[in-house]
């Protein structure tokens, strides 16, 4: 019986795949937005590696094209200028806390992987916080696996 649950679970991810995966795209987007704008800044790097970090998921690859991914996040960013707009950008983000750990560990390291560009400064590991609560991961566990640099203020 395992097995026919494996193969259906399977299924059903290559579908949404093909489908596009619209809460997994916008988590994707909303974590990576939160942790770009957490310091006040938004570098041209970040973006570029929010981009190609929420690309890097095999589903969103196939279901969204370049130009889709550019736009939401921008409009992430967008509502990440305001506290309404990171609580919005969270409730996307929590969207998708029954999925797969896999899933949810590959977004919340996108957000680490833009917040790591110069280190990660304090402003940053309080949004990380964040989105590790709404994910429900192990912010401190999934920072241990992937080494980062500390950013001095």
């Amino acid at each position: 019986m395992p097995f026919v649950q494996d193969l259906l679970a399977r299924f059903r991810q290559t579908v949404t795949a093909y489908a596009g995966d619209e809460a997994l795209m916008q988590a994707g987007v909303s974590a990576a937005a939160n942790v770009i704008v957490a310091d006040g800044e938004v570098a041209g790097e970040e973006f570029e590696t929010a981009l190609t970090g929420v690309m890097a998921s095999p589903i969103l690859e196939k279901g969204y094209d370049v130009l889709m991914l550019e736009e939401a996040l921008y409009d992430a960013i967008g509502r990440a200028r305001t506290r309404a707009g990171r609580a919005d950008n969270l409730r996307r983000v929590a969207a998708i806390a029954g999925r797969l750990a896999e899933q949810r560990e590959s977004v919340f390291l996108v957000a680490v992987d833009v917040a790591d560009h110069d280190g990660i400064a304090e402003i940053e590991h309080v949004a990380l916080a964040e989105i590790a609560t709404a994910l429900l991961v192990d912010k401190t566990l999934l920072l241990k696996a992937v080494p980062v640099r500390s950013k001095r203020l």
